[in-house]
């Protein structure tokens, strides 16, 4: 088992120096490191499905709420002017709820993910600075993950009015080269929203854990993180 190197070149990476830390820090091993890391997503990953997969977790939370394309944002204005401004609201809550109902079906996944995490994923996610943790989640869940959502999705929004006419708008600005093909279609777009938000919110629960390991209550916690601050 590699003792030290691990450790000592997480400290160094963050700009800390190695004389200014306690004994213990420097006897952390690989092992250890990687439990923390581990503990710290998995953490973070119930954290965000609990958050994101209730009522209002997207439609109420303004760093996720999914809104419409900025590209379809003038046909909606226009919709607006012409009466149809509630159905417009509809369709936006639905999609945020669309999402909300997704989101639980996440958890056994992301819990996986963590924990086939191997040293080198941890050391990576040590050093990878912001978005090191939105990767992860991505390389591994994101495909499957958008398997399970997509049809959550589409019960939830074959039911709104305007579902068949966004399809219908966007699949025209698609066409145009005015929208990416991704966002043409409802269900899809609202499925890649959702996993967005949900990688974001893990990664914002992740932070949290960095800032204050001691105040999670957890042993490896404040081990691993404390020896980074």
């Amino acid at each position: 088992m590699r003792r030290r190197d691990f450790t000592a070149g997480m400290l160094l990476a963050g700009g800390l120096g190695a004389l200014a830390l306690p004994a213990w820090a420097l006897d952390l091993s690989d092992t250890d490191a990687a439990s923390g890391v581990r503990a710290a997503l998995e953490r973070g990953a119930i954290a965000a499905v609990g958050l994101l997969g209730r009522a209002d977790g997207f439609l109420g939370n303004p760093k996720v709420r999914i809104g419409l394309p900025e590209s379809l944002e003038g046909a909606a204005k226009l919709l607006k002017t012409l009466g149809q401004g509630q159905r417009i609201d509809e369709l936006v809550t639905a999609m945020n709820r669309a999402a909300e109902a997704a989101v639980p079906e996440a958890k056994t996944l992301l819990v996986n993910a963590v924990k086939s995490m191997s040293v080198e994923d941890g050391r990576k996610i040590l050093t990878g600075g912001d978005n090191s943790v939105t990767e992860f989640f991505a390389a591994r869940t994101r495909e499957p993950l958008g398997v399970k959502f997509l049809p959550i999705v589409t019960k939830a929004t074959e039911k709104v009015a305007l579902a068949d006419k966004y399809n219908a708008v966007a699949g025209k600005a698609a066409g145009m080269g005015l929208l990416k093909k991704d966002d043409a279609n409802i269900q899809q777009y609202v499925t890649g929203k959702a996993l967005d938000g949900l990688y974001l919110m893990i990664g914002e629960e992740e932070r949290k854990i960095r800032q204050d390991p001691v105040g999670t209550g957890s042993a490896i916690l404040k081990k691993v993180f404390g020896a980074l601050k």
